[in-house]
């Protein structure tokens, strides 16, 4: 079976697993492992913080990124098709009562006019939840991947300034951006107060993720997440891998973006799926059902029939995520055994 449901579903390598064996161990909560001490301080000055917080999930991450910017009662804004808004099951709501106010853009990207449109004028209106908070994705899935563009990231950070929101970046596949644009994550994250990354998706590690932020607000983040129960004790087995996957696994997401550009090609010369792929720049492809009647659910199944696995987007789209997993050889293989379903 070819995997293509998601870059999550990457092993840890011979490599990283001996890595975790010998990985040198204390108690987390405590503060004394050794290895999640070095990863957090590896990690904040990737993305140029003060400080950073191993946490299990990039879900984790963002709760806390949240609670750490939008306060009880007010309100934060994300794009409509954000992971926060769609995949972590309502979590600002139901932990921290806040808001999120789902703004639009085609392209999973908003403006700072788009931005706008949502957040009061006046933030005193007794009628609306007090602003708090801007969340972006990045890369954005909605956007099939693509990086948010630099400028645009900085215009809308600039807007938030203006209206004294903070920002904060699920970047779960922040560094897939990072070779994308051939700029430093900490260039991406300049303008953000705080930023998630995860270590388990094309990185390669089995769990984790990074908060990273102002050295105060990663102290008020340790507390949060042991009242979430994300406290850990001996986890420098699971951070070694982590930072095995800095040392050796960022540069090769190159290979996942060439490799996704090529399944889209092949994509597009079956007629079940269409699908552009000038728009594939990193690792996720993202084809419609063309025919009448078709879903996902039924493409889905019909390629795993015969040995390729993808998963639904939407109810009309199928997602493609390459990683390392399959290596180039792989997704030929993966198109000889889709054609007979593609086309």
């Amino acid at each position: 079976m070819l995997e293509f449901r998601s870059d999550t579903f990457t092993r840890p390598s011979t490599a990283m697993r001996a890595a975790m064996a010998a990985a040198e161990v204390g108690d987390d909560v405590w503060g004394e492992d050794p290895t999640v001490r070095a990863l957090e301080e590896r990690a904040a000055a990737l993305v140029g913080k003060e400080s950073g917080l191993f946490v299990s999930s990039g879900s984790l991450g963002n709760a806390i990124g949240v609670a750490l910017g939008a306060a009880h009662g007010t309100e934060a804004y994300a794009h409509e098709r954000s992971h926060i808004v769609e995949n972590e099951t309502g979590g600002p709501a139901a932990l921290w009562g806040v808001t999120v106010r789902q703004v639009r853009g085609e392209d999973g990207f908003f403006t700072p006019a788009e931005l706008a449109r949502w957040v009061p004028g006046d933030p005193d209106d007794p009628h609306r939840a007090p602003p708090s908070l801007v969340c972006v994705e990045n890369t954005s899935m909605h956007a099939m991947g693509a990086a948010w563009p630099l400028a645009q990231l900085s215009s809308v950070a600039a807007a938030a300034r203006a209206r004294g929101l903070a920002l904060h970046m699920d970047g779960a596949r922040l560094f897939n951006a990072v070779v994308a644009q051939g700029v430093g994550a900490d260039v991406i994250c300049a303008n953000v107060d705080t930023v998630t990354f995860c270590l388990s998706k094309g990185l390669g590690a089995p769990i984790g993720s990074i908060l990273a932020g102002p050295a105060a607000s990663i102290a008020r983040a340790r507390r949060l997440r042991k009242l979430l129960g994300g406290g850990t004790r001996q986890a420098g087995i699971i951070a070694a891998a982590g930072l095995y996957a800095l040392d050796h696994n960022i540069d090769r997401l190159a290979d996942d973006h060439v490799n996704a550009r090529r399944l889209a090609d092949g994509i597009a010369t079956g007629s079940r799926l269409a699908i552009d792929p000038s728009l594939v720049t990193t690792n996720m492809v993202v084809a419609c059902c063309a025919r009448e009647g078709d879903n996902a659910a039924a493409v889905c199944r019909d390629l795993a029939a015969v040995g390729v696995l993808a998963a639904p987007y939407d109810a009309l789209s199928v997602r493609f995520a390459t990683s390392l997993e399959v290596d180039a050889a792989g997704i030929e293989a993966a198109l000889a055994k889709a054609s007979p379903v593609l086309r």
